[in-house]
């Protein structure tokens, strides 16, 4: 079964820093062409926030450069987010998307979330 979990959400204050974890398990014939960590705050979309590519480029939203990293795992099965001097308007269920080239098409599979709060 495949499966996409994220981990260590939690609450902080303005200033603060978490680490996301996100497993992907389950996934035998899938060719991962990116990782990505998107969130979904209160009353707002779905936006993305940060991916890595299978070729080692990464990006990040605008909102979050110079504060978030990126990284996984050399099995690319694990991707991390180290988000540092954390804001309020980064309080979000956060979501990690497996990005995996099918025949015609790329399949993306999320998990469940992770909810980050961070209070003034």
């Amino acid at each position: 079964q495949m499966r996409v979990v994220e981990s260590g959400g939690g609450s902080v204050q303005t200033g603060g820093s978490l680490r996301l974890s996100c497993v992907a398990s389950g996934f035998t014939n899938c060719y991962v062409v990116e990782m990505n960590w998107h969130r979904q705050g209160l009353e707002k979309g779905r936006e993305f926030v940060s991916g890595i590519k299978r070729d080692g480029t990464i990006n990040y939203a605008d909102s979050v450069k110079g504060r978030f990293t990126i990284s996984q795992e050399y099995d690319e099965n694990t991707v991390y987010l180290q988000m540092d001097s954390l804001k309020p308007e980064d309080t979000a269920m956060y979501f990690c998307v497996r990005r995996c080239q099918g025949k015609s098409k790329i399949y993306d599979y999320w998990g469940q979330g992770t909810l980050v709060t961070v209070s003034s």
